[in-house]
């Protein structure tokens, strides 16, 4: 919808692709801190307030009549849902054997990916009429969310999660590699619009239509994705998910036909999956004392990744289409051997422990 955006608010579309560093930047940003402070109030409390505020701040960007009043709400959705994510993973952790922890980060994973396939679609079809539908649609679902029911939380531990219990080697080289994925490869569907919409002349309502084949694909695959992630490990999951993601992304670059686009944005789905699943369970599976903390830092490095993409990519993409997609790429592909090595000698592995206990 960031076409019909810049039409209502009189921007040029490179300031309503500002909108998603709006929103993911407070977002990421709270997030560093958010699953500590959402482990000391309480999470079942934390996320239910998160969920009322958002809300609020929704309907005031479905009716916002300037540019600066929208940016400011989009900015209050990223604080409200800096409280819900990092929380509802380190409930899954809590009550997940760890044999089985990257099956249910899979399921997780495919009912997020759900969410993806269907928020372009919807969006698309709501700029048809007016895109402020969207965000009235977000209120409404934000509403029943506060109602609904939530595991108990666990007994406080005896010692109060601190802020630096998160900050461990492994969850700063495992943030730092997601940080680079989202930015090169799920904070695109923003360039794959702008590419379906330069080379192919699509609407809105199909721009949103093929922007779900990220998502869908995500879906259809993340639980076997962390069935594989439990079999093979962590590491090769990521690996895999970063050198077929920069293929995937270099090829929306270059290839002249939809169908091809399409079935590349699907492929990134599946790797996005991939990375996030090994990424999440090598963080969640380790020590239980500050895992909120340690998995909302992770997830705030993946989204200030994706708020980072549009201010990187629309510029290069602008001065030529195919390196706006083959840099990211090529970023993809030079992480794997600098980041993934490193992230998995300090990982919480079979010979990390090992080690561990002989010292």
């Amino acid at each position: 919808m960031l076409p019909e955006l810049a039409g209502t608010f009189g921007v040029s579309q490179a300031a309503a692709a500002t909108s998603l560093t709006a929103y993911l930047l407070p977002f990421a940003a709270v997030m560093l801190v958010s699953g500590t402070l959402g482990e000391r109030w309480g999470p079942m409390r934390t996320i239910r307030f998160a969920y009322a505020g958002y809300v609020v701040v929704a309907a005031v960007a479905a009716l916002a009549p300037w540019f600066w009043l929208f940016q400011v709400s989009r900015g209050l959705q990223g604080v409200a849902n800096a409280f819900t994510t990092p929380l509802l993973l380190t409930k899954l952790a809590s009550v997940t054997p760890k044999e089985r922890l990257g099956r249910t980060l899979g399921l997780y994973g495919a009912v997020q990916a759900l969410g993806q396939t269907s928020a372009p679609l919807v969006g698309g079809l709501a700029a048809e009429g007016s895109w402020r539908w969207a965000f009235a649609g977000i209120a409404a679902v934000a509403a029943v969310l506060t109602a609904c029911p939530l595991p108990p939380d666990e007994e406080s531990p005896q010692r109060r999660p601190r802020l630096r219990d998160a900050w461990r080697p492994v969850v700063v080289w495992s943030g730092l590699l997601i940080f680079v994925a989202w930015a090169c490869l799920a904070g695109l569907p923003f360039l794959v619009a702008f590419r379906v919409d330069d080379a192919f002349a699509l609407g809105p309502g199909a721009r949103g239509l093929v922007l779900t084949a990220f998502g869908f694909a995500g879906f259809a695959t993340a639980r076997l994705v962390g069935s594989a992630a439990d079999r093979f490990g962590s590491r090769t999951a990521v690996c895999a998910g970063l050198l077929l993601g920069a293929v995937a992304v270099g090829a929306i670059g270059v290839v002249g036909s939809l169908p091809l686009v399409v079935v590349a944005w699907a492929a990134g789905g599946l790797c996005s999956q991939l990375i996030l699943v090994g990424v999440n369970a090598l963080v969640l599976g380790g020590e239980a004392n500050g895992r909120g903390g340690a998995i909302s830092v992770v997830t705030a490095l993946r989204f200030l990744g994706m708020s980072a993409s549009p201010a990187a990519f629309t510029g290069l993409y602008r001065h030529d289409a195919a390196l706006g997609f083959l840099v990211p790429g090529a970023l993809l592909a030079a992480s794997a051997p600098l980041l993934a090595h490193r992230i998995f000698r300090t990982g919480t592995g079979p010979r990390a422990r090992l080690r561990h206990s002989r010292g």
